[in-house]
């Protein structure tokens, strides 16, 4: 049984730092989404609600839904 003189995965350094370089850059891009998606769900609607809870959004949310309705009509 012949043993690969290389790395454990058949690549040779050039190519390993490619897929390195290929890996990390969409790893980055996907951080940079996740983020910008848990800040705009942060802003639409809070995972820790104050001691009001989030009745205080019944409350915003008519007062937008009205302030629209006028706008169309």
């Amino acid at each position: 049984m012949a043993v690969n003189e290389g790395s454990l995965s058949g690549l040779s350094e050039a190519e390993a730092r490619e897929f390195h370089s290929v890996f990390m850059s969409s790893f980055i891009v996907f951080m940079v989404i996740a983020v910008i998606a848990h800040i705009l769900a942060w802003m639409w609607r809070p995972w820790l609600p104050g001691p009001q809870g989030y009745a205080w959004l019944d409350d915003s949310t008519t007062a937008v839904a009205g302030t629209l309705m006028s706008m169309l009509t």
